[in-house]
């Protein structure tokens, strides 16, 4: 038996494709079961203000296990 947990989450990479990210999850023995996307903000600080601007998406899948069969 495996000791592979039953469910991961994988996050894209900055110079990763998503294409990329779930062909990794395939070759760990994962299949997709949820997309979720989480905004990156950064402070900016503009005469004497800070601003906090969205800068890009993470993108994060959960795998679950793939059943031997």
């Amino acid at each position: 038996m495996s000791n592979k947990r039953k469910k991961l989450r994988f996050e894209v990479g900055e110079k990763e494709s998503i294409t990329q990210c779930l062909e990794r999850m395939d070759k760990e023995g994962y299949r997709p079961t949820r997309r979720m996307e989480e905004p990156v903000f950064q402070e900016i600080s503009k005469n004497g203000k800070t601003e906090v601007v969205p800068v890009r998406q993470k993108i994060i899948f959960e795998g679950t296990l793939k059943e031997e069969e």
